[in-house]
């Protein structure tokens, strides 16, 4: 299958390409690159030319076009030129904390890319996707471990509204029109990296996000780690999450593929581990790992989060054939491997 990917320049959008290749198929790239940029992708046809055996010599980057998902325009020029199969779709904004301070960016960005993205291959007759959706949608969870079929919660911020919201549109697109095949994949916490070091999470600025932060303080870019709140009803009082592996995650949008062929129809799956881990967990098991000292100091909790978040993926794997391989000890030995031979990311 040909599949556009947009966001595909991104942390998850890089390791899926990968796989799509190594899978058989074959993937084209729209990013506006406002959180990442062309080198990842680079990388990224660099270990598919080593990786996949079976490619044309010909092979030499993977295709890519700097559009923004809101432009129409540049969207229907990009789907004039190709042929698609389907759309893994991942271009959004994706931080919980800033979305907190930017809820107008996240709503137009996330929400007005979307539909101007679906109203785009609904013309030129591409009528599959594969959503990048987000365990947030299940606010504060009613049950632990969380099923597909644990009601959709209150959201406890303006990034799980926006995923929110748009299950909801996919969902009334595909009764609208039963033809739409609409795969929600709703993510754990991805963290790791691709084990050549190659690529890995490289976000602007400050990171947002757990392991990026602690790799930064780890090789001294940073202080110190910042831990929101130990006085959550957890074991350690710490937050607890379904830490993912980024490549088992990559695996996942490719057995989604299935329920694609399959026509399903509109099918919803967790992609985690299962298990849940918390932040002291995450510090403790990669300074054990990696042998490095990560200080850290505990400050109040941070507005949206919640206590416990962890999976039960037992249904992608009843379905998709699909489950995640690594542990946490191959997800913190492959951060720490992106970081020390990236010291500055890309």
């Amino acid at each position: 299958m040909n599949i556009l990917v947009t966001g595909g320049a991104g942390f998850i959008g890089s390791h899926t390409i990968i796989e799509l290749y190594k899978a058989g198929h074959t993937a084209v790239v729209v990013d506006n690159l406002s959180n990442s940029g062309r080198e990842s992708l680079q990388r990224a046809a660099g270990i598919i030319r080593s990786e996949v055996l079976s490619l044309d010599r010909e092979f030499r980057e993977i295709p890519f076009h700097q559009v923004d998902v809101r432009d129409r325009a540049g969207l229907d020029k990009v789907f004039k030129q190709y042929r698609f199969d389907a759309c893994i779709h991942f271009a959004g904004l994706k931080a919980v904390g800033e979305s907190v301070l930017k809820p107008v960016e996240y709503y137009e960005n996330n929400i007005t890319g979307t539909l101007t993205l679906v109203q785009a291959m609904r013309e030129h007759g591409v009528k599959n996707m594969i959503f990048s959706s987000s365990a947030t949608v299940y606010g504060n969870p009613e049950v632990i471990p969380i099923t597909e079929e644990c009601p959709k919660g209150i959201c406890t911020n303006p990034y799980g509204w926006t995923k929110s919201m748009l299950e909801q549109i996919l969902t009334d697109i595909h009764k609208a029109d039963p033809e739409w095949n609409v795969v929600l994949l709703r993510y754990f916490n991805p963290i790791g990296a691709h084990p050549s070091g190659l690529i890995g999470e490289d976000p602007n600025g400050i990171p947002n996000n757990l392991m990026p932060y602690l790799t930064q303080v780890a090789i001294g870019k940073r202080a110190e780690l910042g831990v929101f709140g130990n006085d959550y009803d957890t074991p350690d009082g710490t937050g607890v999450r379904d830490y993912i592996h980024v490549v088992d995650l990559a695996r996942g949008h490719v057995s989604a593929l299935k329920a694609i062929t399959n026509k399903l129809g509109l099918t919803i799956y967790n992609l985690g581990t299962g298990q849940g881990y918390s932040v002291l967990d995450v510090i403790n098991t990669f300074e054990k790992v990696n042998k490095v000292k990560v200080p850290y100091s505990i400050k109040p909790r941070r507005t949206g989060d919640i206590a416990t978040c962890y999976s039960d993926p037992s249904k992608a794997w009843r379905e998709l054939g699909w489950k995640a391989e690594f542990g946490l000890e191959e997800m913190v030995r492959d951060s720490w491997n992106w970081q020390c031979k990236n010291p500055d990311g890309y």
